[in-house]
């Protein structure tokens, strides 16, 4: 292909490489900052609400148990009996004792009139019959006031419970420690600016607020109040400094005081604030990551094109080598074939000279010497080289075979030291401790067993440069392993501690033409054909491997029967 044509696709790549993910990056961000921003906004509304509904409960539920705390009161004793100071103490103790919250507790009769005190000022005598407070009372059984001055001349505010006695109706007043109940309302922290605090109906503080707002002092926002008793309302509003602040407002149940709680715009939705930042600088970013990536991309597909119109070539040049591969197989059996001839004449020329030797020590022609010992020792080893080349040649004939697949049953305890000790030798040349681990339980397994020499070969070469490429000459370990995997299966495993396998290279190892050996060493075909012939087989074939370790490949076959 001419560099006009692979302009062209790069032109064409990079712009749908392009144009494509700004598109669809700029249609997800939208649809997701649309939805988030209404969630956002749904959830900080919905959470303001919870707030305020929860601590409206929280509120009404303290009323409620003082209340019933004096009503209790009013139930266990009589009215002589607290209109004593000895014991309207001791029950105020008792009071206090399941809640600190009470300042004083007072007695009055059916007049107003206070005849017992407990607390710091002096009460005792003072007529309350035209308070609010004790014309409540004495309307409806009960009272809870608005914060007031009174006779203390600071502001408080009193529950006031009262009961039917001998046809007269007596009253039991406490105030609530204002400071505590402050800090029972103001107990509510929504970010850095959020606050609660309550209003009467007039619109007047009846608790302090954060932000600036006193006891008894008119609300300079003036809320407009809402109308109905049970909802919960919120909304945006400006403050009195031109803030504008998210607000919740619901009414109480046990008072008609107003709970409100509010949190600056800036800070209740300061997540929809960041979001869209973030969206802002990931469309910025993810635009620039976009782009720069296609450039790179576009430069590496249009490369990897180039690569692979050359990578076309270079497999027929591979074919080429792999057919010459196996010639080369092909010839080896032959040259072992010829070699098989010569050495069957050296055996009987050996045995001959045996013979001769023998004959004449019998007949007395040689007597015995040094030199005779010597002599037969020669012998001995020459017939002992001989059977060593017979095993080679027989190897090389057996591995060379071209046939089809012929299984038989196989009993690996014999067979892999005859498969081993073909590169016994090599393995001691290099320093390689060759270790045999295998099962004497081991069943026989169902395999041709010159394609599983062939295969058992090839792991053991690739051991062996593994082992030297990392230990030299000494120090490398080899080890070929038999054992039963259960009742059906048979693994053998081939375990080195060379140089090890990577992790990316793990995946590819048993891919055909992969290798990781230099130019000229390899062709990429060896694992591939093992397993293919493992597959054919029946069985698997694994390989586990860490880097500067070493690698295991586990064969596993099915047993015989």
């Amino acid at each position: 292909m001419g560099g006009n044509h692979y302009g062209v696709m790069k032109r064409i790549i990079l712009s749908c490489m392009i144009g494509l993910p700004l598109v669809l990056l700029l249609s997800v961000l939208s649809i997701s900052y649309y939805f988030f921003t209404h969630s956002i906004e749904s959830a900080t509304t919905a959470s303001i609400v919870r707030i305020v509904e929860d601590h409206r409960d929280m509120i009404d539920t303290f009323l409620r148990e003082r209340k019933a705390d004096l009503a209790f009161i009013l139930r266990s004793y009589t009215f002589k009996a607290l209109s004593n100071p000895r014991e309207l103490d001791a029950v105020f103790e008792r009071l206090q004792e399941k809640s600190n919250t009470f300042v004083d507790l007072g007695v009055f009769n059916e007049a107003g009139l206070h005849v017992a005190y407990h607390g710091p000022y002096k009460l005792v005598g003072r007529v309350y019959r035209e308070a609010t407070w004790f014309k409540e009372v004495m309307k409806n059984g009960y009272y809870i006031s608005d914060v007031f001055l009174g006779y203390r001349r600071l502001p408080h505010f009193v529950i006031a419970v009262g009961r039917q006695e001998g046809g007269k109706t007596w009253v039991i007043r406490a105030t609530i420690d204002t400071y505590m109940f402050n800090h029972i309302v103001e107990g509510v922290h929504i970010g850095k600016t959020g606050e609660a605090y309550l209003l009467n109906a007039k619109g007047v503080f009846q608790t302090q607020r954060r932000s600036g707002g006193n006891l008894m002092a008119g609300d300079p926002e003036a809320l407009e109040l809402p109308e109905s008793q049970s909802s919960t309302r919120t909304f945006m509003q400006k403050d009195s400094r031109g803030e504008k602040f998210l607000y919740a407002t619901t009414w109480l149940r046990e008072k008609n005081w107003l709970l409100v709680v509010r949190q600056e715009k800036s800070d209740a939705f300061k997540a929809l604030y960041t979001a869209t930042y973030l969206v802002l600088m990931v469309s910025v970013l993810g635009g620039a990551v976009i782009i720069l990536a296609a450039f790179f991309l576009t430069g590496r597909i249009v490369s990897r094109i180039k690569r692979a119109d050359t990578e076309k070539k270079d497999l027929g040049e591979q074919l080429i080598r792999a057919s010459r591969l196996a010639e080369l197989g092909e010839m080896a059996a032959g040259f072992a074939h010829e070699i098989n001839n010569p050495l069957q004449i050296i055996r009987s020329e050996q045995a001959l000279i045996e013979a001769i030797l023998s004959d004449l020590k019998e007949a007395g022609g040689l007597k015995e010497s040094k030199d005779l010992a010597e002599l037969e020792d020669s012998l001995g080893q020459i017939r002992l080289q001989i059977d060593r080349c017979a095993k080679i040649t027989q190897s090389i004939l057996k591995f060379g075979r071209q046939s089809e697949p012929v299984l038989e049953d196989i009993d690996l305890r014999d067979y892999i030291p005859q498969v081993t000790a073909m590169i016994s030798k090599k393995a001691s040349v290099h320093g390689i401790k060759l270790v045999h681990d295998i099962s004497e339980d081991s069943p026989l397994v169902n395999a041709d067993p010159g394609q599983l020499q062939q295969v058992l070969m090839n792991l053991l070469n690739n051991a062996f440069d593994a082992i030297v490429s990392r230990h030299g000459s000494e120090g490398g370990e080899l080890t070929v392993g038999v054992a039963p995997r259960d009742s059906e299966k048979v693994e053998i495993w081939v375990k080195d501690n060379g140089s090890g396998i990577s992790p990316e290279n793990l995946k590819k190892i048993f891919s055909p033409f992969f290798t990781t050996k230099p130019i000229g060493k390899g062709t990429g075909l060896g694992l591939s054909v093992c397993y293919g012939i493992i597959d054919s087989m029946g069985g698997t074939i694994e390989v586990a491997s860490e880097k500067g370790v070493g690698a295991t490949f586990t064969i596993t076959l099915p047993a015989a029967g």
